[in-house]
């Protein structure tokens, strides 16, 4: 199956180097350009994109504003929003999962670490690597986003439902941890730790991995600490 890719940026010449590199492989095209947000979101519907690598700073609707559009369209629930940020963690990384994005990657990235982004988030697997997962509970630490008026009510009863074993992978997963490092730590097999984290995710009526770092410390389950 070919991955449809969308390239949404303002600066020209960056949507051309991604094309150019997007193109060169044979299981994924790009079909479509976009200098803003609200093309990004049209041209998403109309040409049926499978990822959305999204700029955040683009001028009139953001990325921000944009992948927040397409995640609350429930005919574009399979879209998957790949936010591009000069530093791998800035002001915006937080809000952007909390809209709905799959994860983010670093406009520095290595092509094949790109590549391997839009495979990743195409199948639907986790896209926040353990470092990038550590430097967003950073932000939130310093943004203040854990006290106790920001906690959402509804989400912490939704943790009702999971078994006590799919709590305690969400609490390795928000503390930055890969499935092998948790298969490790609970002595069961990778395969058994991704189960869990799947079963987490329907549950909480997260998309991705992403989804559920924020789920975890928006609703209490974990509370970061500075070391």
């Amino acid at each position: 199956m070919t991955i449809r890719v969308l390239l949404a940026d303002d600066q020209a010449l960056l949507r051309s180097a991604f094309r150019v590199l997007v193109d060169s492989e044979p299981d994924m095209e790009v079909v479509g350009e976009a200098s803003d947000g609200a093309e990004a979101v049209r041209l998403t519907r109309e040409q049926r994109a499978d990822v959305v690598l999204m700029d955040i700073r683009m001028p009139g609707t953001d990325g921000l504003a944009a992948t927040r559009m397409i995640s609350a369209d429930a005919s574009l629930a399979h879209v998957r929003v790949v936010i591009l940020t000069t530093f791998e963690v800035d002001d915006y990384v937080v809000q952007s999962l909390r809209a709905g994005a799959s994860g983010f990657l670093g406009k520095g990235s290595e092509p094949d670490e790109l590549l391997s982004a839009i495979r990743v988030a195409a199948g639907g697997e986790a896209l926040l690597s353990p470092a990038a997962t550590k430097g967003l509970i950073a932000r939130f630490l310093a943004q203040g986003d854990t006290s106790d008026e920001d906690r959402d009510p509804a989400r912490a009863q939704r943790l009702a439902a999971l078994t006590v074993r799919e709590r305690e992978v969400l609490v390795l997963v928000a503390g930055g941890h890969s499935n092998d490092e948790i298969a490790e730590r609970l002595e069961v097999s990778p395969l058994t730790v991704k189960t869990h984290v799947n079963r987490a995710m329907a549950k909480l009526g997260a998309r991705d991995r992403a989804q559920l770092v924020v789920i975890a410390y928006e609703s209490g389950l974990v509370r970061p600490r500075v070391e």
